[in-house]
């Protein structure tokens, strides 16, 4: 049986875990196991810059982190819970990758 599987990445976690809780609802209300969502390993890109603005003076130093927060979902193929998937509002920062697997 064809399976599907969704990958969702955002930087904002309670976004991602919203919308995990509605993708799992909407399975639930049409009686489709799934099996997620896998929390895959976060990556993290960091960047140390001077505080100074001219480049001399004292070495003290800013630190920033982006956290990329990702998810992972598979379920069966059902063509109405997709359409129900595909048509949920989905902000701009969370990105949602479906895919049919064999």
């Amino acid at each position: 049986m064809a399976k599907v599987r969704i990958k969702l990445n955002s930087t904002d976690i309670e976004m991602i875990n919203r919308i995990c809780e509605n993708i799992k609802e909407i399975a639930k209300k049409s009686g489709i196991n799934i099996s997620g969502p896998i929390p895959l390993p976060t990556k993290r890109l960091k960047i140390t810059t001077r505080k100074s603005p001219c480049g001399n003076g004292t070495a003290t130093f800013d630190n920033f982190e982006l956290r990329i927060h990702k998810r992972l979902i598979d379920l069966p193929a059902n063509e109405k819970v997709l359409h129900q998937i595909m048509r949920m509002q989905i902000p701009k920062n969370v990105n949602i990758k479906i895919e049919m697997k064999e």
